[in-house]
């Protein structure tokens, strides 16, 4: 039998005779060298030092014999804790991937970046592709072993430095918005400019558009009827086009800059790396400024139309078999379709087009009747649409008429019953200043809070924060309770002028029916029979029944 000869285990080292090449270009080529410049705002001082960057690094990748320039990339006014906006850096790193550069220096890791995660995911990308940074300031050259932990140590303070600036900025912004320092926006507010004083000054013609918005809104117009009416004659929107969205006219309607007010902190910022932008729903206090600046429109009808967006928001669905819902939607076609109701059920009245031998018939029937027959309602009747436009024209212009007239003494009664719903007693200045007062004891007590030692626990101490919060959030409450009756004490003063204004144009008729005007002077017609109806006006208490003829 053969015997097996186990043979001895050896290992030799075969040593390197090249240098290890990491970029894929070819030994004893020169390195192609870039450089990233990049400086955070705009201003003159930073400007010099973004130039003598790039002056800098020009010369010093010229000088050396082994080097070549492959760009000098510089991103000028753009902050470092994000990629988005930073042009010149994604067109470095594009050139990267491309293999274009070798190596990359900069100035020190806050110009590089300001995200500890950026720049580790950018520095951990290049050197996967064999391209190192150079970071003068820290000495660090990405390519060593240890470079990961020194750019995360060195990340880390760049973006603790981003943080402490961003939040001493917001204090900034915080503490001149308490002082009533109120930013505009120019280029995307219709009707103002910079005055020769710095102040807002008011441009007539653009005004003119804001005003006629505010009107047609309130003639009954939907925002879509606004936006082809302004298309139609060419009206050019802030930004100087032709072209109107319904976010535009709907912003220019809720905007209080238009009455001279102004609430400021409306949105805030997350935090400094993301930007993301929310809106402030009680999150951070907020400032409203009164009177800062000339109005274009007056506060009566800025309310007024307040009151008529809650109105239409708040609409009821017209009944339908099909119906999953019962929001409605407001409709601008027809005057009647939002005011005219059924006497019996309440339901609203819907416009129909009879057809009997040709001929053509308007009338208005229940929907309920429409929909459902007699299972609902019994005895609403179908109304001749000519018939019913005479009849409520004839209880407007029958205002002023004997029987019906609206004397100066009625419009004080009404006047001193709007006075009367005002404040039920409750003084807005005192609940502000005892506001203030409960937020400066809460930060005190939150002090001490946070001065216990660890696992201890203060009982009387929490149960006042506890009242203090409890309060707070009462008058907060309490106070935009009284906002609101205040915007709709002034849609009524509004209306309460217009029907003044009415009644001292006695002699004046209108001559047609016209859905603008039933809008205007008209809150509710109902349906009583089918020769009565009643028509309610949008004034307290006054309300006349008409006979159909």
């Amino acid at each position: 039998m053969e015997q097996t000869v186990q043979r001895e285990r050896k290992i030799r080292i075969i040593p390197a005779t090249k240098p290890v090449s990491t970029s894929g270009r070819a030994s004893g080529s020169k390195q192609r060298v870039a450089a990233y410049c990049r400086v955070s705002t705009g201003s003159e001082e930073q400007l010099t030092s973004y130039t003598a960057q790039k002056a800098y690094f020009t010369q010093k990748i010229g000088e050396n014999p082994d080097w070549e320039m492959a760009g000098i990339f510089a991103d000028k006014g753009i902050t470092g804790t994000s990629m988005k906006k930073r042009t010149e850096f994604k067109r470095m790193i594009a050139a990267c991937k491309r293999g274009r550069i070798d190596l990359i220096l900069t100035k020190s890791l806050s110009r590089f970046a300001r995200n500890t995660v950026d720049s580790l995911e950018m520095v951990r990308m290049l050197r996967a592709n064999g391209i190192g940074v150079i970071f003068e300031k820290e000495n660090i050259n990405t390519l060593t072993e240890s470079s990961e932990f020194l750019i995360t140590l060195f990340s880390g303070f760049a973006q603790a430095e981003s943080e402490s600036i961003s939040k001493n900025v917001i204090w900034g912004i915080q503490k001149s918005r308490e002082a009533g320092n109120v930013p505009f926006q120019y280029k995307k507010l219709l009707g103002y400019r910079r005055g020769p004083d710095g102040q807002p000054e008011i441009i007539p013609e653009e005004a003119e558009t804001v005003k006629r918005i505010f009107r047609r809104y309130l003639d009954g117009c939907s925002l879509g009827q606004i936006k082809a009416e302004l298309e139609k004659d060419k009206v050019p929107t802030s930004c100087g086009v032709q072209s109107w969205t319904y976010q535009v006219i709907h912003n220019i309607l809720v905007n209080e800059k238009y009455i001279g007010d102004a609430l400021l902190q409306k949105t805030y910022t997350t935090d400094c790396i993301s930007k993301t932008v929310k809106k402030n729903q009680g999150e951070h206090p907020m400032v409203y400024v009164e009177n800062n600046h000339p109005p274009i429109i007056p506060k009566e009808i800025f309310y007024q139309v307040r009151e008529e967006m809650a109105r239409r928001a708040s609409k009821r669905k017209v009944m339908q078999k099909t119906g999953k819902t019962e929001q409605g939607k407001y409709s601008a076609k027809y005057a009647l379709s939002e005011l005219l109701v059924c006497g019996e059920c309440g339901t609203p009245y819907k416009r129909c087009t009879w057809a009997r031998n040709g001929k053509k018939r308007i009338v208005w029937r229940c929907v309920s009747r429409l929909e459902f027959g007699t299972k609902f309602c019994h005895n609403s009747p179908t109304l001749d649409e000519d018939k019913l436009h005479r009849a409520i024209l004839e209880a407007i212009n029958g205002l002023d008429q004997t029987g019906q007239e609206i004397t100066e003494e009625f419009l004080d009664i009404a006047s001193l019953v709007q006075q009367g719903q005002e404040c039920g007693g409750v003084d807005p200045l005192a609940l502000r200043q005892r506001l203030t007062a409960l937020t400066a004891e809460q930060a005190v007590l939150m002090e001490q809070a946070l001065a216990l030692p660890e696992d201890t626990e203060n009982k009387e101490l929490n149960a006042r924060l506890r009242e203090i919060a409890e309060e707070r959030e009462s008058i907060l409450h309490q106070l935009g309770t009284l906002q609101q009756a205040d915007e709709r004490q002034a849609g009524q003063a509004a209306r309460m002028n217009s029907l003044r204004e009415f009644v001292e144009r006695r002699e004046t008729k209108f001559a047609a029916y016209d859905d603008a005007i039933t809008r205007k002077f008209v809150e509710q017609v109902t349906v009583l029979d089918a020769e009565t109806i009643r028509v309610k006006f949008r004034y307290p208490g006054l309300e006349v029944d008409k006979k159909l003829n």
